[in-house]
């Protein structure tokens, strides 16, 4: 494996925030909240920042970004159908936790497509838009490593919350089987809550993809 996996659970509804990382930098996917925790990993192992990786924009996946970027200056990755999601609380549901969230719109946003393929850590990540949950969700895959960071997209044995605004089951149901359960069985998933898991377990027992 040429990166490791740091999970943190944040916030109010027990995110899975990822720190993955070479020997001397890290991407942060979906910094939920807690900043100074991030933060604190990172200083511990004296690593070098090097993005953010947004799976999408509600706000539970996106608490502690304003804090990250004015700390280190680095990009946040996205899908530009989320931009609506980072400048309006009413869509990335915050107000549910009482709070007006929004990104601010001066950070270095990099907006990125369907199967389109990223270069960080020293490795490719190719990523996946896989919408249903929100319309601009990502997913993000290490092939090298052989693991996909899902989000809320796919769980295990589960799959993300449709009833939020712009929700779609079938979008979400059609995206996972063609563009995730694609992947080789092995793959590692790495979801926005819960437990890991694989493909090949989703594959065979995920009774919303039977």
């Amino acid at each position: 494996m040429s990166v490791k996996v740091y999970p943190l659970v944040l916030g109010p509804v027990q995110t899975s925030c990822y720190i993955i990382s070479n020997h001397e930098r890290a991407v942060v996917v979906d910094p939920a909240a807690n900043a100074n925790q991030i933060i604190q990993y990172l200083g511990m192992k004296k690593l070098k920042l090097e993005a953010i990786f947004l799976t999408h924009g509600h706000f539970d996946h996106i608490g502690a970004v304003n804090e990250l970027v004015e700390k280190y200056q680095v990009p946040i990755y996205a899908h530009k159908k989320e931009k609506e999601y980072f400048e309006k609380p009413e869509v990335n549901l915050s107000p549910m936790i009482y709070e007006r969230l929004i990104l601010n719109p001066d950070f270095e946003y990099r907006f990125v497509s369907d199967e389109e393929s990223i270069e960080c850590l020293g490795t490719k990540i190719k990523v996946f838009h896989v919408p249903g949950h929100t319309t601009g969700s990502l997913c993000y895959y290490f092939e090298e490593d052989e693991m996909v960071f899902t989000g809320d997209t796919l769980f295990k044995q589960s799959i993300g919350r449709t009833d939020f605004i712009y929700g779609n089951h079938e979008q979400l149901v059609t995206g996972i089987r063609r563009k995730l359960l694609t992947l080789p069985g092995q793959t590692l998933v790495y979801p926005g809550h819960g437990e890991c898991t694989t493909i090949e377990e989703e594959s065979k027992h995920n009774p919303f993809l039977a």
